[in-house]
């Protein structure tokens, strides 16, 4: 039977249909925005899964390119690798599902969300959070409470909500907040130093609307809902907790507060464990299920042994209060010759970031099914084995690496000048985690800044992140720790990280293993971020007060020059082939904008300026006396031609490649040679040509008029010739062919040559020509000597006269 209802929310209309589609998974749903149109299928195992200690719960988004009409990019058609924004959608979904199961269940669920149809106005994202929290809503696995997603935007001052792409652009805040009616359980958040203020009450407008979507899922539930199934729960034996606490508790408090450092608490903690297990398994003969779990309930009375250390007495395990912050320290250009480095350590966490400069292509193309620019700024976060002591293979990164990366780069965009025109680099930097004890992702940002600045590149402003943990008792007692360590996460109800400069927050990040955190523990502990955040900028402005002046030595130097965006294609050249030789001769990048704008880059000063030069030279316009270094491309019967700018030629004569008469051309030049030139003549038709320098000043000047004013074009007799489609042989065959207008006999007159040669000998009384005689050049025109021939230059109308059919 097919259920749907719709309601509408924050002036969006959203729709549920359950019943149609899938109806073998435990639970699925069509949700629909605009034309957004979200799948979720929720299912569950039959059977638990033995000797686990967690929730063997799966998340995926699954994108589909036919949803926005696309073939996907690549030799590989059918997909790969789930993209950067899948990943972090697939995060999105799991975190604020995961605390909601029933405690101890060990049955796999998976959940599957795929976006069938993409409006660019509704982003599938944040409509994946709902369709899973009402997929399992109607589904048969057991399950809290439904549970919603929002994304509120801001501009000008005013909360929007579900902002569609275009207006998360023009947003000075990006969150996305998850939870149920009555908590928020996750959220993920960019912004553009947004205060605590506000940002506390964006949290409640987003809860706010949450309640409102989770009441409307709890009503489709009743009716389109199965019953949940009975499932068995994995617990531990309360009277072995309590026997262990009574015989080892003071043993394991000891043993907490014995060690200041990571590895030898955890060591000994470790050891304690064995000994319990040890002790106490002797008791439990005959009791096998109960000998299963000591480990397990030695575990767990650990971790209870911390919460009440630090609930009841506020003593934290390595004897900091609750808003102390581990010991500092920062230091900005640790490595030569990379363009820009930074070590940024906080206790037994330590992370390296190096920061790399290129120009803008070669930003990174996404190929998602939302609209994406190239991104110019990325940031990837490496988490070694070694820097916990372990020994494991290396892999490719997982959800959790490209999280923090993500988290990372989202605090830092806002200070990053990435709109500034002035600003041509793509930044890439990499975040290596050399040691970890909590908060590695908050540690990543500090030393991104330090790289930053090192690198010469003028962020807004320094930017730090901090880790807020929480304890709780379940009775309404909350404790908000600052800085939390490995232990403290591990043991903890909230893990809540917040990033931002003096003027406010750029990043959030929030998990919870709580059903949720009420409000004002959200106040209280963006609050007490914010002075830990201070703390940390201090210092950071201490090891660098400000960026560096300049971009350092070994970072690209990158220069930025304006042209006619009608010469763009003159700088491209057919097939690309100008551009590629003048990046392969000087060793320069070379970025074009459609604007005109053309970013040239390389590895020092002399390749980029050779670069500009040749970019000069084929767009700005040529002048008469403009001199060339040229390279002889061909040789004809009238002389060289030479190409004195990439892509562009102009002839040397025969008479001004020498002073002396030359039998053959190849006596003065010969291809490959290179030849300085000057222009002496510029035609009617743009034709240049040239004069090999120092030839020139040793022969006599023409007149005035002979220099300045072009010669008429060519006489267009009858033209007798042998050949009846060509015509009489005027000219010479390189530079205009055979000569005479095309028709021969049927049109009668010598072309005169196709670029301008010799008044042919043949022709009569031809038709007088179409085209007017060009008006004279500058008289200020460089002269030519007398001996130089005149030369017949050509009509319009012929000049593409071969083109023509015949008639």
């Amino acid at each position: 039977m097919i259920h749907s209802h719709e309601f509408e929310v924050g002036g969006k209309s959203l729709s549920l249909e359950s019943g149609r589609v899938a109806k073998q998974a435990g639970g699925a749903v069509l949700l629909g925005m605009g034309e957004t149109v979200v799948f979720c299928a929720a299912t569950m195992s039959e059977n638990a899964r033995e000797g686990i200690d967690f929730l063997p719960l799966v998340c995926d988004y699954e994108e589909r390119k036919y949803a926005v009409g696309k073939v996907p990019g690549g030799f590989m058609k059918r997909g790969g690798r789930p993209s950067e924004k899948a990943i972090l959608t697939s995060r999105l979904m799991d975190r604020p599902l995961r605390p909601l199961f029933p405690k101890g269940l060990r049955n796999d669920v998976q959940v599957i969300a795929v976006p069938f149809a993409v409006d660019q106005g509704c982003p599938p994202d944040v409509l994946a959070i709902c369709a899973a929290g009402a997929a399992l809503a109607v589904s048969d696995v057991p399950f809290k409470y439904p549970v919603a997603g929002v994304r509120v935007g801001r501009i000008d001052g005013e909360f929007i909500l579900f902002p569609s792409i275009e207006e998360i652009k023009a947003s000075d805040l990006d969150l996305v907040v998850a939870g149920h009616k009555h908590a928020i359980s996750m959220v993920e958040a960019g912004a553009s130093e947004v205060t605590e203020e506000d940002m506390h009450e964006a949290l409640k407008f987003a809860h706010a609307a949450i309640k409102q979507i989770v009441a409307e899922i709890e009503k489709f539930a009743a009716k389109a809902g199965k019953s949940k199934r009975d499932v068995k729960l994995h617990s531990v034996d309360e009277d072995l907790k309590k026997t262990i606490e009574k015989k080892f508790g003071k043993e394991i408090t000891k043993t907490l507060l014995g060690a200041k450092d990571k590895a030898m608490r955890e060591s000994a903690l470790d050891d304690l464990v064995k000994h319990v297990v040890t002790e106490l398994k002797p008791d439990y003969d005959g009791k096998p299920e109960i000998q299963a779990q000591l480990h397990e309930a030695a575990d767990t009375v650990v971790k209870g042994t911390v919460r009440d250390l630090i609930l009841k007495k506020e003593t934290r395990p390595d004897g900091r209060g609750l808003e102390d912050i581990r010991p500092l320290e920062a230091i900005a250009g640790i490595l030569p010759k990379v363009h820009g480095s930074g070590l940024f350590t906080r206790g037994q966490t330590q992370v390296l970031t190096v920061v790399t400069l290129g120009l803008p292509n070669d930003a990174q193309t996404m190929d998602g099914i939302e609209e994406e620019e190239p991104k110019r700024y990325m940031h990837f976060y490496n988490f070694p084995p070694y820097s916990v002591g372990e020994v494991r293979p290396l892999r490719g990164p997982g959800r959790r690496e490209v999280g923090h990366g993500a988290l990372a780069e989202r605090a830092l965009r806002a200070v990053v000048p990435l709109s500034d025109p002035e600003f041509p680099y793509t930044l890439l930097l990499i975040s290596e985690v050399l040691e970890s004890n909590g908060s590695t992702s908050m540690a990543s940002v500090c030393g991104s800044t330090l790289a930053l600045m090192d690198a010469g590149i003028q962020i807004k402003a320094p930017v730090a992140g901090i880790a807020m943990g929480l304890m709780s008792d379940g009775k309404g007692t909350f404790k908000v720790l600052t800085d939390i360590q490995g232990m403290e996460d591990f043991c903890g109800d909230m893990d809540f990280k917040v990033a931002g400069t003096r003027a406010g927050i750029t990043a959030l990040q929030l998990d919870t293993k709580l059903e949720g955190i009420p409000d004002e523990i959200l106040g209280k502990a963006l609050n007490q971020a914010k002075t830990a955040r201070f703390k940390i900028l201090d210092v950071i402005e201490e090891a660098i007060p400000a960026p560096r002046a300049t971009v350092g030595d070994s970072a690209p130097t990158v220069t930025t020059i304006q042209i006619n965006p009608e010469k763009i294609g003159a700088v491209i050249g057919p097939g690309g082939a100008v551009i590629k030789k003048i990046t392969g001769e000087t060793g320069a990048s070379i970025d074009i904008q459609q604007d005109g704008r053309v970013l040239v880059g390389g590895s020092n000063g002399q390749s980029v300026q050779d670069a500009i030069a040749r970019i000069k030279a084929l767009t700005d316009e040529v002048s008469l006396g403009s001199e060339f270094t040229g390279k002889v491309t061909r040789i004809m019967g009238r002389g060289a031609m030479v190409e004195y700018i990439p892509g562009r030629e102009g002839l040397v004569p025969k008479e001004h490649l020498s002073p002396n008469q030359l039998g053959r051309i190849e006596d003065a030049v010969n291809i490959g040679d290179e030849l300085n030139v000057k222009v002496f003549e510029i035609d009617h038709m743009g034709r240049v040509n040239l004069t090999a320098l120092g030839v020139a000043q040793s022969l006599p000047s023409l007149s005035d008029n002979e220099s300045a004013t072009p010669p008429p074009p060519g006489d267009r007799g009858n033209g007798f010739g042998r050949d009846r489609d060509r015509g009489g042989r005027g000219g010479d065959r390189d530079r205009g062919g055979r000569g005479g207008d095309r028709g021969g006999r049927d049109r009668g007159g010598d072309r005169g040559g196709d670029r301008g040669g010799p008044r042919p000998r043949s022709g009569g009384e031809g038709e007088a020509p179409r085209n007017p005689e060009p008006a004279p050049a500058d008289v200020s025109a460089p002269q030519v000597p007398d001996s130089f021939p005149k030369r017949d230059r050509v009509d319009d109308e012929n000049v593409n006269a071969r083109f023509r059919p015949r008639r």
